[in-house]
């Protein structure tokens, strides 16, 4: 009876180790390299650039999960059509070596065989002086058919019933995200290769199109909107030649002024390494910590950077997808990206005229424009009105040739604006926020504490309170009941008749940043206060000197330009003067 009780109690059956058949292996490997319609949009769209593609059309069919992808690239000779769908083949490494020295966006050889395995796979491919082919692709990535046909020079390739027998995959991502994906894909795509034309399709339809340009600074516009080109600041630097590389080191910054746009969610800071988007929590971090106190409050930058790295000091082998990266030098880079966003934000890289900024005073422009129009008909604009200025190229031009922006105080408006003539226009700073910016800045440099004799006496200050004074370093000592002796506080509001409200609101918490930020606040000159010609003209000079003069320490912009262009605009300097008159 033992005996059998015993057996009862053991497992019915036993699970034994065993080696999964090829066909599984496979598909597990090709879903690692192809999980989504957006994967095979950046394989393919990646190769067509490894082609040297100028030109890429991208059609989708949601329903029918198909993919294809037209490039005007050098196309793909007859040979490699025979090998370009099976396992491991490329053309664009030979050894162990090579992996070292990667320079094209593909080259595991893991793409087009994938797809041919997770789905039906065509490639028609033509290069110049040559005929055209079309190929079908069987599931092991072996040619199944082959012709000729007649297509211009490049390649298409046509990805059909995707995921068709691992149908599960198919429930991932939802549809209306699949298109979100594949559209952020060729945006990126299209950021890191600005000389490329990008035409996209959903089926039939258009869906939308990226024309090509010089530079990202041509290409962030056709993404975002609402950005103009001129709310953005490009720095290039070129880096030094690493110590155990002959190899170049670059860094391209494409940044969103802070006093003109920035973002609600942190979702546009973008890191991009020879030509691809990659994750790089390290570099991302680093940028957002350098627009910190130029945004205002829970707003997120918007910057775009691109590194040329030395093949040799990246390992693409982190990620199946290549999206994250091993970077050797990550302090060095770090600290290029910081100087090259501090040097972006500095007034000397200011161009004229602002568009951003020549929008606020348009509704005036063409609210005189209007009435103009609807007045006498001796004073209407003469058909021989210039064409509008290329705000662009005007822009280009003003920021090779003005210095460093010069500012001239003139007067003072409503005792709260300096009225400053630049060399380009006329500026409006805000007195009370650029002074904040001077003394923020300065503080940085030297936050000391001083002693106050005789010290001042707070009254009900809380444990939390207590506990935040001393850790901003400022002595605070009992004095009787629910009395508290201060004995130190910040040199600038040491010697200030409101010294003990001051201190009240530093101990409501924050950090020393916040108490600088506080402190720069409550010292500044006040709107209000009238200030001689020389006041204004000293503190225009020390504020166009500081790191970050484009905005305050909570982010408001600090002062509005009004170009000369403008100007001639709405005083009508562009009229033929006969007409104007009415003869």
């Amino acid at each position: 009876m033992a005996s059998n009780r015993q057996s009862d109690q053991q497992p019915s059956h036993t699970t034994a180790i065993q080696t999964l058949p090829t066909e599984v292996i496979h598909l597990m490997a090709a879903g690692e390299v192809i999980d989504s319609l957006a994967a095979v949009v950046r394989e393919l769209a990646e190769n067509a650039l490894d082609a040297k593609a100028t030109r890429i059309v991208v059609s989708v069919w949601l329903d029918q999960w198909r993919v294809r992808v037209v490039d005007n690239g050098v196309g793909i000779p007859l040979d490699d059509l025979h090998q370009a769908a099976v396992s491991h083949s490329t053309s664009k490494i030979r050894s162990s070596q090579d992996l070292w020295h990667v320079h094209s966006l593909g080259f595991r050889g893991e793409a087009l065989h994938s797809l041919a395995q997770l789905a039906d796979l065509e490639i028609c491919s033509r290069c110049i002086d040559a005929d055209g082919w079309h190929v079908k692709y069987s599931a092991e990535g072996e040619v199944e058919a082959i012709e000729t046909v007649a297509i211009a020079p490049g390649t298409v390739v046509t990805v059909s019933d995707l995921f068709g027998h691992w149908t599960a995959r198919r429930q991932t991502p939802p549809p209306t995200q699949q298109l979100r994906l594949i559209q952020s894909t060729i945006h990126h795509l299209a950021l890191c290769h600005p000389q490329v034309t990008w035409q996209v399709q959903q089926g039939d339809r258009n869906w939308f199109s990226i024309g090509s340009g010089t530079t990202a600074q041509q290409i962030l516009p056709q993404i975002l909107r609402d950005v103009q080109p001129s709310d953005l600041q490009r720095v290039q630097v070129p880096l030094m030649q690493s110590s155990n590389s002959n190899a170049a080191r670059a860094l391209d910054l494409l940044m969103g002024l802070p006093d003109r746009c920035h973002r609600h969610r942190l979702d546009w800071v973008k890191v991009a390494i020879n030509g691809r988007m990659v994750k790089c929590p390290e570099l991302e971090q680093c940028i957002v910590s350098a627009f910190r106190h130029t945004l205002p409050r829970d707003r997120y930058p918007l910057c775009f950077v691109h590194l040329q790295v030395p093949p040799s000091e990246i390992d693409w082998n982190r990620h199946p997808a290549k999206a994250e990266i091993y970077l050797r030098s990550m302090s060095d880079w770090q600290q290029a990206i910081v100087e090259a966003i501090d040097q972006a934000l500095r007034l000397g890289s200011v161009t004229l005229p602002d568009s951003a900024y020549a929008t606020r005073v348009g509704h005036l422009i063409e609210t005189a424009d209007r009435k103009v129009t609807e007045g006498a008909g001796q004073y209407r604009a003469s058909s021989s009105k210039p064409p509008k200025p290329d705000t662009d190229a005007l822009s280009d031009s003003l920021a090779s040739s003005l210095p460093p922006a010069s500012l001239k105080a003139v007067a003072q408006v409503h005792n709260m604006y300096i009225l400053a003539e630049h060399p380009a226009g006329v500026w409006l700073v805000e007195q009370h926020i650029a002074h904040e910016r001077v003394l923020y800045e300065q503080l940085c440099q030297r936050w000391e504490l001083v002693a106050l004799d005789p010290p001042l006496i707070l009254h009900q200050l809380s444990a939390a309170q207590l506990e935040q004074l001393q850790r901003l370093g400022i002595s605070v000592e009992p004095f009787g009941e629910q009395l508290w002796a201060v004995r130190s506080a910040p040199e600038p509001l040491a010697p200030r008749s409101d010294c003990a409200d001051a201190l009240l609101e530093l101990s409501l918490g924050g950090n020393l940043d916040a108490a600088l930020v506080a402190t720069a606040c409550r010292t500044a000159i006040r709107n209000g206060t009238p200030l001689s010609l020389s006041d204004m003209q000293d503190l225009l000079d020390r504020w166009q000197q500081t790191r970050h003069p484009r905005t305050c320490p909570h982010g408001r912009p600090i002062y509005l330009p009004l170009a000369e262009t403008s100007l001639s605009r709405f005083f009508r300097r562009h009229w033929v003067i006969g007409k104007s008159h009415g003869i």
